[in-house]
């Protein structure tokens, strides 16, 4: 597991600490935004500064209470200094150098962070990116918003391998519908794989699922994922089913990416 080094964590104290004070924050404030973040009230437990107790706190905490901590106040920082990230070249310079880090830590956290990063390279698309991005978030921060992130992206992938091999899709087609005629375009039907290739059966079995991979994520965002009004006695999944359903969505369209690309060679 990677670990946040007391110079790391000291460029962090460089960005959020102000002389004993956190940003903008007042000590309830503070003691509100760090007990919603990680269960604690860090002035009232530290009976100091907020820039001292953030600095006691940090030096004996968890490592996943650091790093969640830290990147709460880090999202804070970019929602509310947008002026001192684009104008003050010393607190910029800080903010990309938290950011870096945060990325890698989370990259390295985050199950199959690392192919969603070589996704966003080969989409090459801003909406895509930032669909993947938010997926691999809501996992634990809203576990029903990433399954219906991990059906949008099944669905965005298909129509953008079908768009640029001239295929009319109909707007009105499902996640299913979608992905059957990609995987039919790429040759991945079972029929596709000759009886006599080595290991024919189970990669037919394999490719019989692709579809399936993609009509169970859409079963699944309709009773538990977003983009559906919910009863009041509706309870959503936990962080480990949207992981499943995120992890699922992710392998498979990898897969058919990879598939398309080598297609163009």
């Amino acid at each position: 597991m990677p670990r946040l080094s007391q110079i790391e964590k000291g460029i962090f104290m460089k960005l959020f600490n102000r002389g004993g004070y956190v940003l903008d924050f007042t000590t309830n404030d503070f003691d509100v935004f760090t007990l919603e973040s990680i269960g604690v009230p860090l002035c009232e437990t530290y009976k100091q500064s907020k820039g001292k107790s953030l600095l006691a706190y940090i030096n004996e905490a968890s490592e996943d209470n650091t790093v969640k901590l830290l990147k709460e106040l880090l999202d804070y920082y970019e929602v509310h200094y947008e002026y001192e990230i684009e104008n003050d070249n010393e607190y910029s310079k800080a903010y990309n150098r938290c950011k870096d880090i945060m990325e890698r830590i989370l990259n390295i956290n985050i199950p199959l962070a690392s192919t969603a990063v070589e996704l966003k390279e080969k989409f090459s698309s801003p909406y895509l990116s930032a669909q993947i991005d938010l997926m691999l978030k809501m996992q634990s921060e809203n576990p029903t918003e990433a399954i219906g992130k991990a059906k949008e992206l099944v669905e965005s992938c298909c129509k953008t391998i079908l768009d640029e091999n001239t295929v009319e899709w109909d707007k009105n087609w499902d996640v299913g519908q979608l992905t059957a005629e990609t995987v039919k375009l790429l040759k991945l039907m079972p029929r596709d794989i000759p009886d006599t290739t080595p290991s024919a059966t189970e990669m037919k079995a394999i490719l019989g699922n692709l579809r399936a991979i993609a009509t169970n994520l859409a079963a699944l965002r309709n009773p538990y994922g977003s983009g559906h009004g919910k009863s009041a006695t509706y309870k959503g999944l936990e962080e480990r089913h949207a992981k499943l359903a995120v992890g699922s969505s992710i392998t498979l369209v990898s897969f058919l990416w990879d598939t398309h690309e080598r297609r163009g060679i």
